[in-house]
């Protein structure tokens, strides 16, 4: 259960890149106490350029600006491997109102004739179904890059506070299911108060890193109670998920949140940073006990990923429906973790 926190601490994890692993623990150690109490923290001191970051706003403005015709000639539900263009309404989540945004996916950029691709058992993996527009295309690529490197400092940092080896992770990361979201919330001041931009969930990957342009982000504290968690100068905000919850044993928290409806036009870019989709995630022993059993049977990470996906994109959801798409036998419902689902439950 995490805490009934009021804001989010600050890490600098600049010392992450020192060569001394006191200097790395010592971060490490500042991750893992705000993982525990809050599931979400800020981060500063991290390499990708205020360049880079621009470029990408920049680029996803001019495309978001485009007619909708133009974007949705990448519409997500063309895809193979769950990246395109995703229209408003397309994604809702259980019980609650269809979200009020769009967005690009973009997963890891495997090539077609990859033979994890051709197999067809890594439904995740494959090209990116870019748009025309190369601006876009460059500029985004370029911080997917940057991003990448920056989750596996930071899965460096999670594994140490784990005292894990702090190479741990790596074996699980050769060609990750992380993805890349790039999301526009328009702003209308006659929309109900109600609706959301997205609503409230955990992520169902490792951790995300997330760079927003405005407020709208609410976390939901230990005693339900939603909590901003607006934009920092030159930080992310960085948050549990489903999967780190589940290694932990739920030591670490994967916090539900959302954003609400939003009182300016407003940028986000979350990395969802995960492993390979076969990993299986289960309690690691150090977290089992006689007093404190497994939680959770062991998840195939990239199972879970996709079926989460399927309960939310209405594209999906029609597969289901129509028999094209069969949900894997290991689903979980939405809202399986998350402070948010345990309150519920408590009431």
């Amino acid at each position: 259960m995490t805490s009934a926190f009021q804001n989010l601490p600050v890490i600098d994890v600049s010392r992450l890149y020192s060569s001394e692993l006191s200097d790395r623990q010592s971060v490490a150690g500042q991750m893992g106490a705000a993982a525990r109490d809050s599931g979400f923290f800020y981060i500063t001191g991290h390499p990708i350029s205020r360049d880079v970051r621009t470029a990408l706003l920049d680029a996803t403005k001019a495309y978001f600006d485009a007619p909708l015709e133009t974007k949705m000639a990448h519409y997500i539900g063309n895809s193979t491997n769950h990246s395109g263009y995703v229209p408003p309404g397309e994604e809702t989540f259980y019980g609650q109102k269809p979200d009020q945004k769009e967005a690009f996916d973009i997963p890891l950029d495997v090539p077609a004739d990859d033979p994890d691709v051709l197999d067809g058992k890594t439904p995740l993996l494959g090209p990116v179904q870019w748009p025309d527009d190369q601006r876009f295309r460059d500029a985004a690529a370029t911080y997917y890059v940057e991003v990448s490197q920056l989750a596996e400092k930071l899965f460096a940092g999670f594994a140490l506070a784990l005292e894990l080896p702090e190479n741990w992770f790596e074996a699980h990361l050769k060609k990750p299911c992380s993805q890349l979201r790039a999301i526009h919330y328009p702003f209308n001041p006659n929309a109900p108060a109600d609706l959301p931009g997205i609503g409230a969930h955990t992520d169902y990957e490792c951790f995300t890193i997330l760079l927003p342009t405005a407020p709208g982000l609410e976390v939901m504290n230990g005693a339900g109670e939603w909590i901003d968690a607006p934009p920092i100068e030159d930080g992310f905000v960085i948050n549990i998920g489903d999967m780190l919850e589940a290694w932990t044993n739920g030591t670490f928290a994967a916090t539900s949140h959302r954003v609400r409806k939003v009182q300016e036009e407003r940028y986000s870019f979350p990395y969802f940073a995960t492993c390979d989709y076969h990993t299986v995630v289960a309690p690691l022993p150090q977290f089992v006990s006689e007093e404190r059993p497994a939680k959770y049977t062991p998840i195939v990470s990239g199972e879970h990923l996709l079926a989460q996906t399927a309960q939310t994109f209405t594209y999906l959801k029609n597969k289901v429906a129509d028999g094209t798409f069969k949900m894997p036998q290991s689903s979980l419902a939405l809202s399986s973790f998350g402070q948010e689902a345990r309150v519920r439950q408590a009431v």
